[in-house]
Formats: structure tokens, C-alpha cells, sequence
């Protein structure tokens, strides 16, 4: 029933990456100057609409200088896949949306509200659809532990939260109905995306602990989901065992080395052990993946 279930949903889902990232107002998000909300404490927890105007905002920040990728069938086999694996997390309202960069860095990040994204270059290393759950899943797993906006508020930075303020909260409903409301509140998020991303916020590597619960999180989520339990693993070992240059953007600088991530899964593994018959995909990863390589 899982299966037919997920197989009917691939079906249904309709709209490429490119749509839904369209959405985002590039040029308003970066050229917009700075302005600061004052009044507000650095240390309070953002909203769920804050976060995900906040999410948008440094996500619109993030394809301004890495656009993605151009093959159609690819960004929507991506979201397919993670709308899937977002359905069985505890936050599956939120607007998930996936989407592929093309660039050979080895990487894959998520952002406040539902935003994550994944280079061409892991992709094309990866050896089936539930390595990719695996990956994807860790990344829902940071976003439903809201580890991003626990990061901002324990760096030095965390005065930045005070620039999204209840303008920012407004925005959701704002656009929906347009005009200067909804301008000033995507303005408020902007400005604060654009000071992250200088500052190198979203790429400087998470708290080991945060890294750990994520990939224990993942592989629930990828099992709940109909996915072979030990396709992060797979993911893992395969970094692991990649001899390629690391450079200042990858996944090997912004997280734990993957020996040590396979350790501290271990435990998580054993009691999902008797979901290891759960399918891989392999054909069907490769039928869509293969354009890369």
C-alpha cells in the first residue's frame, strides 16, 4: 500500500523547480537597501510565517549566484521526492519546495521554512532514489528542528533576527493580496537574508549534535516514507570514501566528517533493520539522474 500510495502521489504532483522557486522576487531580494526593525528581542522565537519569509528570502540570495539547473524532468523527479519525504516528517505544512543547483560542489543545505536545496555534483554520485531520500530527509530533519534559526540565534549574529520583525510575519498573508504591505514585509526578510549570506551565516557548519539528530531523524523519516532505511548510509559511505577536492562551499566543510556521521547512525540503524527490504529505486533514480553524468 505504501508503495501504490507513493507511486500515486509521484503521479499527481505537478510543477517543475523552476515554477516554484519562481516565485521568489530575485532582484527585490538583493537589491533592496538595508533597514533594521528596532524593538525586538534577538533571542525570541521567529514565527512559522517569519521563517518561512526568512527561508525565501536567503534561499532568493542563494540562486543569485548559483542558478539551477536547467533539465526540467530532473528538478521535478527532486521534488517529487522530497514533497514525498516531507509528508511523513512533523512539520508537513510547511511549503516544501526542492530544487537541484548546477554545480559539481558536493553539497546539499536547507533553509528556514522548507527550502532545500542539492547540487548536481552529489546527485550524480549518489546510486539510487533512496540515497537521495536519505539526503533529502536530512535536510528536512534540520528545518523541522528548526536547527538554522537555533544557529542564528547562538552566533554572534542573532541581532539579526531583529530585522525581520512583524512586518515579516505579515508576509504570507500580505501577498496574497498584494501592494505596498506585502512589499515592505518581503523588503524586512530581504534585508535580513542579504546580511546572512555576507556574513556567511547558512554556510558556516552546524553544532556536531545538530548534524548527529538530523541523520537520526533522516533515516526515520526516509523508512516512514517507504525508503530502504540505509540510504543515507549509503550517501555517507560514499563521502566517505570520495577523494575529490573539498573546497570552502562542500558538504565536507560545512559538516561532520561522513566516518563519523556513519558511527553515531549506527545505533539509529539497528532497530530499522527489518524495513531493509523497503525498495532503492535504483532504475528510476537512474533513468532521471543519468542526464548528469
Amino acid at each position: 500500500m505504501k508503495r501504490i500510495l507513493c507511486a500515486a502521489f509521484f503521479l499527481a504532483l505537478a510543477g517543475t523547480a523552476q515554477a516554484q522557486f519562481g516565485g521568489i522576487d530575485l532582484g527585490r531580494a538583493l537589491d533592496i537597501g538595508k533597514k533594521v526593525v528596532k524593538g525586538a528581542e534577538a533571542s525570541r522565537d521567529l514565527s512559522t510565517e517569519e521563517e518561512i519569509a526568512l527561508g525565501e528570502a536567503v534561499t532568493a540570495s542563494f540562486l543569485g549566484a548559483s542558478p539551477l539547473h536547467a533539465d526540467a524532468n530532473l528538478q521535478r523527479y527532486v521534488n517529487r521526492v522530497g514533497r514525498w519525504l516531507a509528508l511523513h516528517c512533523d512539520r508537513p505544512d510547511l511549503p516544501w519546495t526542492f530544487g537541484v543547483i548546477d554545480t559539481e560542489t558536493i553539497n546539499a543545505f536547507a533553509m528556514p521554512g522548507g527550502w532545500v536545496i542539492v547540487s548536481s555534483g552529489l546527485l550524480k554520485r549518489l546510486g539510487s532514489e533512496s540515497d537521495l531520500a536519505g539526503v533529502l530527509a536530512h535536510e528536512i530533519a534540520h528545518v523541522v528542528k528548526r536547527h538554522q534559526i537555533t544557529a542564528i540565534q547562538s552566533s554572534a549574529k542573532g541581532n539579526l533576527l531583529t530585522s525581520i520583525g512583524k512586518e515579516v510575519a505579515a508576509d504570507q498573508i500580505a501577498r496574497r493580496g498584494g501592494g505596498a504591505m506585502a512589499h515592505q514585509a518581503r523588503t524586512w526578510a530581504a534585508n535580513a537574508a542579504a546580511d546572512l549570506i555576507k556574513d556567511g551565516v547558512f554556510l558556516r557548519p552546524l553544532d556536531r549534535s545538530m548534524e548527529y539528530e538530523a541523520d537520526e531523524l533522516a533515516v526515520l523519516i526516509a523508512t516512514r516514507s517507504g525508503y530502504d532505511p540505509y540510504g543515507l548510509a549509503a550517501a555517507l559511505q560514499m563521502l566517505a570514501q570520495y577523494k575529490g577536492d573539498a573546497d570552502g562551499a562542500s558538504v565536507f566543510s560545512t559538516h561532520p566528517p561522513a566516518a563519523d556521521r556513519l558511527g553515531e547512525l549506527e545505533k539509529a540503524l539497528e532497530p530499522m533493520e527489518r524495513y531493509a527490504s523497503q525498495p532503492r529505486n535504483e532504475r528510476r533514480f537512474g533513468q532521471v539522474v543519468g542526464v548528469l553524468r
